[in-house]
């Protein structure tokens, strides 16, 4: 039976992965759309001027309109002689010289927006890499000043601005009761034929020296919309409009209405995603790949 799935090995292709960081705010979020200026769509164009062909990204994770990254992994396939073309008439490895044109011609596709975008890294994947199914979790970061909290012009654009005092303490006791394997479609902005069955691993608010609140989240996968929406009911409990049991209480029931409102985008970062040793690449990308088709066929978690 044919591998539905072959390897780029198989393929004869040099698997790239990409580490990249972003100012999310001008942009409206990483995937392509038509007509819009997104992370993705600038750095497909770029490499597309390197390569003087289309380009096709496969991401960690997709992140929303305004919403930052200093870890993102992304992959592209290159054929062999790409690959070793890439560094001709530079005294550099092939992953620096294309570190360095990918950034180098970013410039020229953002114009004013010049480093809004940059790629980090660039390395040869290891046999099996998937930037999207490889990954065993991923970890954003959220900042929030409140009502209380001196007020920094200069975090404006990284930080929820917040009117009401805040009580870490009950926030912490309503996130903990969602940590573990869960449907969270009570926290999500469903989408057809994809399932809202996740493993919450970290969701924790820590209060920092100058006041500011840091939000700590890590999961498997997320949904779309996930991080704000539970950043959202967080900040109901944390001024007290609902109890410490609410969140838990919601995610049951499944429930989505008036009160589900997301939080601000600007604060949300990407902070990182991590991957198994490189001798489980390949076997992690499968067994995600087979859970995600499971579950998004049956409705069951993976």
């Amino acid at each position: 039976m044919q591998n539905p799935h072959p390897s780029p090995e198989e393929l004869g292709l040099v698997r790239v992965r990409l580490d990249i960081a972003y100012d999310g705010g001008p942009f409206s979020g990483w995937a392509v759309q038509p007509g819009l200026v997104t992370v993705q769509g600038a750095l497909e164009e770029a490499l597309a001027m390197i390569l003087r062909r289309p380009v096709r990204l496969t991401v960690a994770g997709r992140t929303d309109a305004g919403v930052h990254a200093r870890g993102q992994v992304a992959h592209l396939d290159l054929k062999q002689e790409e690959w070793d073309s890439l560094n001709r008439g530079h005294d550099v490895e092939p992953s620096l010289a294309l570190q360095r044109r990918i950034n180098g011609a970013l410039g020229r596709v953002l114009g004013n927006l010049t480093g809004a975008v940059q790629v980090l890294a660039v390395e040869a994947a290891a046999p099996g890499f998937d930037a999207r199914f490889s990954a065993l979790w991923r970890r954003y970061s959220y900042r929030i000043a409140d009502g209380s909290t001196a007020r920094d012009p200069l975090q404006r654009a990284q930080t929820l601005w917040f009117n009401h005092d805040l009580d870490v303490d009950l926030m912490n006791a309503g996130a903990a009761e969602l940590i573990g394997l869960g449907d969270f479609k009570a926290f999500a902005k469903p989408r057809e034929g994809s399932t809202t069955i996740r493993t919450l691993q970290h969701f924790d608010f820590t209060r920092q020296a100058d006041g500011v609140i840091n939000i700590n989240i890590q999961a498997d996968a997320f949904c779309h919309n996930m991080v704000r929406a539970l950043t959202g009911a967080a900040l109901r409990v944390g001024r007290g409009v609902e109890g410490p049991h609410w969140m838990r209480e919601r995610q049951l029931a499944g429930i989505r209405d008036a009160k589900s409102v997301l939080a601000g985008a600007h604060p949300l970062v990407f902070e990182e995603v991590s991957y198994p040793d490189e001798a489980e690449l390949g076997e992690r990308a499968t067994l995600t790949r087979a859970r995600r088709t499971h579950a998004e066929h049956s409705g069951t978690p993976f």
